[in-house]
């Protein structure tokens, strides 16, 4: 009988393992409506790549206001985001935005936004001696002020992929 738990058991780990190993490879992650427009929300004011415009419709539609001036879809990217806080010294919190060759560092209240968000979108959180990570790569959300302006949950949509 022992041996019998002792090959369900392996049986469960090898089970469990090839779970995380086909995450790695795994496609994107997605997500839609409230959650994408608060990930594209605390992105967007970091991004260089959006014009100013572009960066006011997002925080304009991020707080509520849904009749801004910008017609156009606006793409919020990012290659990277790694936000770090400490459960020892509670006083850690930062983030690293990726944007190309462009790397942002913000803390405090920003970097608190952001990895907040992240938890929101689903971002597994990861530890380390005194610290908690959440990482994601190819930031991808798509904002449509028409669409969000006819108030029935469409027009944001977001991909990336978990981890680093």
């Amino acid at each position: 009988m022992r041996s019998g738990r002792f090959i369900f058991s392996c049986t469960l780990v090898l089970v469990s393992l090839s779970g995380i190993a086909g995450a790695s490879g795994a496609t994107p992650e997605k997500v839609s409506g409230a959650t994408a427009l608060a990930l594209a929300g605390v992105i967007a004011p970091l991004s260089p790549d959006l014009s100013g415009a572009e960066k006011k419709a997002v925080a304009m539609l991020f707080a509520g206001g849904s009749d801004v001036p910008y017609k156009k879809a606006i793409v919020v990217t990012a290659d990277r985001i790694v936000c770090r806080t400490g459960n020892v010294d509670i006083t850690v919190r930062n983030c690293e935005v990726t944007f190309g060759k462009k790397v942002r560092t913000v803390n405090g209240s920003t970097a608190n936004e952001i990895f907040a968000t992240e938890a929101l979108a689903g971002i597994p959180p990861d530890g380390a001696a005194g610290s908690n990570f959440e990482s994601l790569t190819r930031l991808s959300c798509t904002i449509d002020p028409n669409a969000i302006r006819r108030k029935d949950g469409s027009g944001a949509d977001c991909t990336f992929q978990p981890g680093n």
